[in-house]
């Protein structure tokens, strides 16, 4: 089985960029849903004093993860706020005291099995840090151990600009090797292998020495194309299994946890502070010193570039992440997230998709896509609302990686178009569901 993919520009720029604590700003804007499922639930109200590290939403649900506190200070207030996805969500708005006085709950926690390993993965509000924002707990609370044959590390980063996996990997490896050990101790997985696309050498060669002095670890280089990361695509190229249509890593033995995550795991197992800061790369062509930065979350993107730096041009976009598979944000008020690994900031040009033309049927978008779909199959389907085609041409399996769109000669929307064609197979299965068909 052959995986396509295409070749994008590295755009490393920060690579060798030791990341620079930011300040702390005024206020930060702490949303109640940063992962994948239910939001958390507030705890605090106006007027509540809260320190860092201390819970202010708790999980509201088994796919929900608890939310705490980056900063020292008081509640303003609890509000609504539109995210990139458009949804709105609550919100705790925290103004600040500049102390960042740490929360006195604040201790490592006791793991001696799989079950408390589970519970305080789940306790410290971990996500998946590589941008999926999934509850790290849920991937770890697996049933049967003897079906679990492989940890796979994502650390490949192929987004261009993106490199604060890249500094985990180089500032943070006694933490990995922290992650690694529990996991190998709880979940009783003997393999786990570090995925790394071959443009990160030094990187490659820190963990080629933390690989060497432990027991069962391997780092497999892999070439630079994209989308290497794509959970899909990771597997089949680290450990050659195929997850199945629906399924997920655990299907096939694996579980994937990114490289940052993992790091993350372990020092909060020494510590015991929750998910509060994060590293984040700054760049783009509106950027005056693209670099990488720790950031507390709730921290606007506007004070972010800011502290950063500063612009040299008008921010005409906003990403979250990358410019593959980033999202535009609604604003600059826009607060940094527990999954943002990036914040892209481009200027009117790059920021301005060039005018489409008519298909030329050249067959590039079906040639790169990972997963071997047909994006001119499914836009013609979707722009004659055909469900049932939809469902034929496999569109739930698109994982929006954007290669389609990247290769097309004749700049057809496509990664977009199949966002919208989803969104379409969704409403057409819940009203057959609803109708029993």
């Amino acid at each position: 089985m052959k995986l396509h993919g295409i070749r994008v520009p590295h755009k490393k720029n920060t690579a060798n960029s030791v990341p620079v604590r930011l300040g702390v700003p005024k206020t930060v804007y702490i949303p109640m849903s940063m992962h994948i499922g239910k939001p958390a639930k507030a705890v605090v109200k106006k007027g509540d004093t809260v320190r860092v590290g201390q819970l202010i939403g708790e999980a509201d649900g088994f796919i929900s993860a608890p939310v705490h506190s980056s900063v020292s200070g008081t509640v303003a207030k609890l509000e609504d706020m539109t995210i990139s996805n458009g949804m709105k969500v609550q919100c705790v708005v925290i103004d600040t005291d500049g102390e960042q006085t740490v929360f006195e709950g604040v201790k490592p926690p006791e793991v001696n099995d799989l079950q408390s390993l589970v519970e305080a993965v789940k306790n410290s509000g971990a996500v998946g840090l590589g941008g999926a924002g999934f509850p790290t707990f849920v991937k770890l609370s697996v049933k049967d151990l003897s079906k679990l044959d492989a940890v796979v590390i994502n650390a490949a980063e192929c987004e261009p600009y993106i490199t604060s996996d890249t500094r985990t990997m180089l500032d943070k490896s006694e933490f990995i090797l922290k992650g690694i050990e529990a996991l190998k101790k709880h979940l009783e997985v003997k393999r786990f292998v570090i995925g790394i696309e071959k443009n990160k050498p030094e990187a490659i060669e820190k963990m080629r020495r933390l690989a060497a002095d432990t027991d069962g670890v391997e780092v497999k280089v892999l070439p630079s194309s994209y989308p290497q990361g794509g959970e899909k695509v990771l597997v089949y190229n680290t450990v050659k299994k195929i997850i199945p249509k629906g399924g997920l890593p655990l299907d096939v033995g694996v579980i994937v946890i990114n490289v940052t995550t993992l790091a993350f795991i372990g020092e909060y197992l020494e510590t015991g502070m929750p998910l509060v800061e994060k590293c984040v790369t700054v760049d783009g062509s509106a950027v005056k010193e693209p670099k990488n930065v720790i950031a507390p979350i709730g921290m606007t993107i506007a004070d972010l570039l800011e502290g950063a730096g500063g612009t040299k041009a008008e921010v005409a976009k906003a990403l979250y992440g990358g410019p593959m598979m980033g999202l535009a944000v609604p604003s600059l008020d826009s607060p940094v997230l527990k999954n943002t690994n990036a914040v892209t900031a481009m200027d009117v040009k790059e920021a301005t998709p060039p005018k489409p033309t008519p298909c030329i049927r050249c067959g590039a978008c079906l040639n790169h896509c990972p997963l071997r779909l047909d994006p001119r199959e499914i836009s013609k389907a979707y722009k004659t609302a055909s469900p049932e085609d939809l469902l034929s041409l496999q569109v739930d399996l698109c994982m929006e990686c954007g290669c389609c769109s990247y290769i097309c000669p004749a700049h057809r929307p496509l990664v977009q178009t199949n966002k919208l064609a989803k969104a379409m197979l969704r409403t057409y299965k819940a009203s057959a569901k609803k109708e029993g068909k």
